[in-house]
Parts: C-alpha cells; sequence; structure tokens
C-alpha cells in the first residue's frame, strides 16, 4: 500500500524542515491520524505504522504535554533492525486546536495539528448553543486556521437560512453553513475544504453530527455513527481523535465531543470571535477599563443602548476572566518550575 503524502498537506515547507534536521537512514516523515495510549498510528509514504513515542519526546511531555504527537501532526518516525518503529520528532505545528487541561496548573492539551480550517459543529436540533459556538469560536480562531460554523440537522429547521443569519462569528467574517447530512443540504459547500493538501477540522459536543459529516464529506460511511440518546444527549461515538483521508485527497480531522474546552492562551481568539465588544471596547475612556462600572465605558454604554445583546456582553465577561485566570495559573506553574532545582 502506498500513501499520496501530498494528498494529506505534505507540501515543500515540511520538506525542507525535514531534510535540514531529520533525513538520516532509517527515517521517514509520517502524518499521525490516531493515538492511542503512547501508540501512534501513523501514515507513511509507504502506508501505515505503528510507532510507539520515543524517550526524547517523552521527557520534553512531561514539562509541556503540548510536546506529545497528536491527530495531524507529522513527524519523524525511525525503523529499527528488529522491526519496531518510533516516533522521533514532530515538526513545527503550523496551526494547532488548544484547550486548558483541568487542575490548578493550566496545562495545554493540542486537540488537532496542521488543520487549514476548523468547523465548530453545532446541531440547530433542539437549538443552538450560543455561548457555545462563542467559545469554540474563540479556540478556533486562536488555533491560527481559518473558522467556519457548521449548523448541522439543518433540515430539522423550518427556514436554515433565516438561522444562520442570526449565528455569532459573522461580525467577525466567519462563514456560517447550515448542512444536513442525511439530505446532503449544503455539503458541497464544505467540500473546497477539504481540498487535496488540505485538513478539516471538526470541534463540537457530542451528538452534534462531526460523524455523521464526515460520512457525507466522505461519500461512504468511514465513520461509525450513533442516535441521540432519549433525554437527547449525544452519545461518545469517536472516542478518539481521527485524521481521516478523503477520497481524491485531502483530510477531515474528527475529535470526540468536546464537553468542557477551557481557555488557554486564547487573548488573541477571544479578540477575534468577539470582533464587535474588542472594537467598542477601543472607544473606552480608560485603557485598563474593565467594562463593568467605569465611567466612560462604550462597552456597558453599548448594551445600555441595545446595539450590544447583554447575553452576549456576558459571555465575553465570562471567557474573558477564564482566559485571565487560565494565564495566572500558567505564569504561576512556570515560575515554580524555573525555581526548582536542577536534577543531576
Amino acid at each position: 500500500m502506498t500513501i499520496d503524502l501530498s494528498a494529506l498537506g505534505w507540501d515543500d515547507g515540511f520538506a525542507e524542515f525535514y531534510g535540514r534536521a531529520f533525513a538520516l537512514p532509517g527515517h521517514r516523515p509520517a502524518r499521525v491520524s490516531r493515538v492511542d495510549r503512547g501508540v501512534c498510528t501513523a501514515l507513511t509514504a509507504a502506508g501505515p505504522v505503528r510507532a510507539s513515542v520515543a524517550g526524547g519526546l517523552l521527557a520534553r511531555a512531561a514539562h509541556d504535554p503540548r510536546a506529545l504527537p497528536c491527530a495531524g501532526d507529522w513527524l519523524v518516525v525511525r525503523e529499527w533492525p528488529d522491526g519496531k518503529v518510533t516516533a522521533e520528532a514532530v515538526l513545527p505545528r503550523r496551526t494547532a486546536i488548544v484547550r486548558a487541561t483541568a487542575g490548578e496548573d493550566s496545562f495545554g492539551q493540542v486537540l488537532a495539528a496542521n488543520i487549514d480550517a476548523v468547523a465548530v459543529v453545532e446541531p440547530v436540533d433542539p437549538s443552538p448553543d450560543i455561548g457555545r459556538i462563542e467559545r469554540l469560536l474563540a479556540l478556533a480562531w486562536e488555533s491560527g486556521a481559518r473558522p467556519h460554523l457548521v449548523l448541522t440537522k439543518a433540515d430539522l429547521a423550518a427556514d436554515p437560512e433565516a438561522l444562520a443569519l442570526q449565528m455569532p462569528g459573522r461580525e467577525s467574517g466567519v462563514t456560517v453553513h447550515a448542512v444536513s447530512a442525511r439530505t446532503g443540504l449544503g455539503i458541497d459547500g464544505l467540500r473546497h475544504l477539504v481540498a487535496p493538501g488540505r485538513t478539516l477540522g471538526l470541534l463540537g459536543q457530542s451528538g452534534a453530527g462531526k460523524s455523521s459529516l464526515v460520512n457525507a464529506l466522505a461519500g461512504a460511511p468511514v465513520m461509525r455513527t450513533r442516535a441521540l440518546r432519549a433525554d437527547g444527549r449525544g452519545r461518545h461515538t469517536t472516542t478518539y481523535r481521527a485524521l481521516i483521508p478523503m477520497p481524491g485527497g485531502g483530510a477531515v480531522l474528527d475529535t470526540p465531543g468536546v464537553r468542557l474546552v477551557g481557555m488557554f492562551d486564547a487573548a488573541a481568539g477571544l479578540d477575534r470571535a468577539f470582533g464587535d465588544v474588542t472594537l467598542l471596547a477601543q472607544g473606552c475612556r480608560f485603557q485598563d477599563c474593565r467594562h463593568g462600572e467605569e465611567p466612560g465605558c462604550a462597552v456597558r454604554a453599548a448594551v445600555e443602548d441595545g446595539e450590544l445583546s447583554a447575553r452576549r456582553y456576558a459571555s465575553w465577561q465570562k471567557l474573558q476572566k477564564e482566559q485571565k485566570l487560565a494565564s495566572v495559573r500558567r505564569v504561576r506553574r512556570e515560575n515554580r518550575e524555573r525555581r526548582r532545582p536542577a536534577r543531576g
């Protein structure tokens, strides 16, 4: 079995970096399709391989979990004389969706790497969760990839196009797609996002229809789907992050349904996701305005005048506080690590 790596996104930039540092006997590039308990399934030009994580990578990950390989990464894999394969290095990521892990130390966890576009996937039934969309769009903007909002199960909406016009993100330039995997509505409008050499990442809750969307884009049942539970909650169909090559080139990176997505170094992403509020804040009297009771606050004035909804203002305030807390925790952790005596 042979695989065209260029169809999966391997290009001159990756090849040049690999050639400068890693083009050694027994080494070859590979793209991670999934990771299971520290073992990577990766796609090489000669076919899939299973690679364990080398000691050097594990040592770096002990200080920063983001160093571990994840789905979408380009690896340098090494085949040993006994047939064992190890992941020796992760090539620099061009984009990455990163969320904060639970706990007081505020580490980052990479959900997907080297994606060209991020689709925030939200079902229209029973109704879109606007706060969740805003949170996920902030992560999508922070990733460095181009965000899109995909409203799934649009065949259940009375007027899907009118609903799309009500969604957040449009004020920041996010394209909103109303689609139905069951009827095919809007699917063709997404195909350019998975053209040869391009990768589309999917981000959303369980039951949002991500796996059905992958199957619709592939034109075949490549991902298992399950019905919603009796209470309407989503079931965890995908329990791992998976890169799925598309027929004709390109790939989709499906992530497990995420219930808790914490902010991690997402200040720039928040500014993009709430571009309308960011613009208003530039008109505040004081540069350090907290947008509460301070005099001359342009944001509060916009809420009072009805220019900015109280719901969107509250959502922005909540995510700003969460981001700042995560930043404080990260700085404290890094300071503790610097003060820790070196072993030796």
